[in-house]
């Protein structure tokens, strides 16, 4: 299940987005809204719903969030923006990393 978070997750919350991946969950992060998709099959998922709440594509960053290590991994096909400098499924702009990684923590951060 997918979910779009503008506050914390809840335990429960983070448990269905667990549901297709029992060990990491989709994400993709709109770092200008502060507002995360989470959870189902692929990142595309994720894009397409923030996408139909308004989100900008330029804005959409994706990864994967593993809540038992706390940790996130920056890759993700649509990460791939060579008109952004882009050139890879890893975020390669630092304050971009940075920017996703603080939406992720504040908003799925110690939930397991």
């Amino acid at each position: 299940m997918i979910h779009l978070l503008d506050r914390p997750a809840t335990p429960r919350q983070v448990q269905e987005m667990l549901e297709v991946y029992p060990i990491l969950v989709k994400i993709v992060v709109d770092i200008r809204r502060r507002l995360l998709a989470g959870g189902g099959e692929m990142h595309a998922d994720c894009e397409a719903l923030l996408l139909a709440e308004g989100s900008e594509q330029d804005d959409l960053w994706g990864a994967n969030w593993y809540p038992a290590e706390q940790r996130i991994e920056f890759e993700s096909l649509i990460n791939i923006r060579p008109r952004l400098g882009n050139r890879s499924i890893i975020i390669q702009n630092e304050d971009v990393r940075q920017q996703v990684a603080a939406i992720t923590r504040e908003l799925l951060g110690g939930v397991q």
